[in-house]
């Protein structure tokens, strides 16, 4: 074999997610090597999750930095020019007491007193009831678990791609992730950064082999929002790529996948118990916030009626189907591009684009009915839902190495994130 072939060979074998014996590392005679010892290894890999801590941590604060500045600007929408009215200062958390936020609060407080409120699932409220037990306030605590599950997002999101990919690309998915439109749930008492960084802990395990911990984030992530369940297809994918899609090869450790339906599981049992109904929450889809399977027709048809039944285009119906749509179609480019063209992934990480366009198929599987009264708002929350589909940034922070890409994209969407959150702390309709 010649050098070409034997340092093609090395790579093969030290790719991310494939886990080398002592046998493949071998020094310039060929001889096998002493592998590294068990403290050696513990050591390097916390020099990697602090470095992508250190290198996360300016994007985290500046964001934060720059919602803080938001929330004490809002009052300005609010209080009349040249008033001398003054508002209380918890107003500057209280502003983010909108929407799901109030149902989660309600859940930690009362559990599931209605069945319609199953759409929630469990264990966001369930964190928000014991931390509160020392903030005093189930809506701080559900801001507290939001922002610090949005720390630990980023630092997963950033060493899952920086294993994957290099650093630099790392930096620029955990930066284009944090300056999406809207990104601000994230730091909102909602549970988009919990079940995110479930679900990226579970993504990174299953890339690394790690099986039955892949498995049991998996399962907190389903208990989470009803989507982790998805992250089974991939568990299997990868699963199987690891052994060569070989039945032989395969292990006791693959029955970790079956946690993460086990926790879909358990939740429809507890359903049965108090409500009498395995899917008291997909009645509540229906029935409590309008949404039922459809094809992809009928959301296009009522984006486009949205816009067309408007009074103009600079009105409430087109601007705000305009904006939803746009951000869905960012995404859906960035999933068509992760699977053909210059910045597809490679064979080894087919396990991302598998994952991107299931996930992104089945969001888009339910939209909103039309209402007689607001009118056809068919991608309601669905640009909020667009934030778990974690490979689509991947993708961008490929392109991101181009500087009109990366400043266009950083200033665009960091003016529409602006705009949204203003929005929402002003209690306007942004879900």
């Amino acid at each position: 074999m010649d050098s070409l072939s034997t340092e093609n060979a090395a790579t093969t074998r030290t790719q991310p997610g494939d886990t080398p014996s002592v046998s493949d590392t071998v020094d310039s005679t060929g001889q096998s090597a002493p592998a590294e010892s068990r403290q050696d290894q513990v050591k390097a890999a916390r020099t990697k999750w602090f470095n992508a801590f250190k290198n996360v941590l300016p994007i985290y604060i500046s964001i934060h930095l720059a919602f803080f500045v938001i929330t004490c600007l809002a009052v300005l929408f609010v209080i009349p020019d040249f008033s001398w009215k003054v508002l209380p200062i918890n107003t500057l958390w209280q502003s983010w007491y909108r929407w799901d936020s109030v149902h989660y609060s309600y859940l930690a407080m009362h559990g599931y007193t209605d069945w319609w409120r199953t759409v929630f699932f469990p264990l966001f409220p369930l964190l928000e009831r014991y931390v509160a037990l020392v903030v005093g306030d189930p809506f701080i605590a559900g801001l507290v678990i939001s922002n610090v599950a949005g720390l630990g997002m980023l630092i997963v999101l950033y060493r899952l791609v920086e294993e994957d990919f290099d650093s630099e690309r790392a930096y620029r998915t955990a930066l284009y992730l944090s300056v999406f439109p809207t990104a601000f749930f994230f730091a909102a008492a909602y549970t988009e950064s919990l079940f995110l960084l479930l679900a990226l802990l579970s993504f990174y395990c299953m890339r690394q082999g790690n099986w039955w911990l892949a498995g049991v984030f998996g399962f907190f992530a389903t208990l989470t929002r009803s989507t982790g369940l998805l992250l089974l297809l991939p568990f299997c994918y990868e699963y199987l790529r690891q052994h060569q899609f070989k039945l032989k090869t395969i292990h006791f450790d693959v029955f970790g996948g079956t946690l993460i339906v086990a926790a879909l599981g358990l939740f429809m049992l507890y359903c049965y118990h108090r409500f009498h109904s395995f899917f008291p929450f997909t009645r509540a889809e229906h029935f409590m916030w309008s949404r039922d399977p459809q094809s992809p027709w009928f959301i296009i048809k009522n984006v486009i009626a949205g816009i067309a039944q408007s009074n103009g285009l600079l009105s409430f119906h087109a601007m705000r189907n305009i904006i939803d749509a746009s951000q869905i179609l960012l995404i859906l480019v960035l999933i068509i591009l992760a699977v053909v063209g210059p910045w597809r992934f490679p064979r080894r990480l087919w396990v991302y684009a598998i994952y991107a366009i299931v996930l992104f198929v089945v969001l888009q599987t339910s939209p909103v009915r039309v209402n007689p009264i607001r009118g056809p708002f068919p991608l309601q929350s669905f640009p909020r839902y667009m934030l778990e589909v974690f490979p689509a940034f991947i993708v961008l922070a490929g392109l991101g190495k181009y500087r009109t890409v990366h400043l266009s994209y950083v200033m665009v969407s960091g003016v529409v994130l602006f705009v949204l959150l203003s929005l929402f702390l002003t209690g306007h309709w942004v879900v």
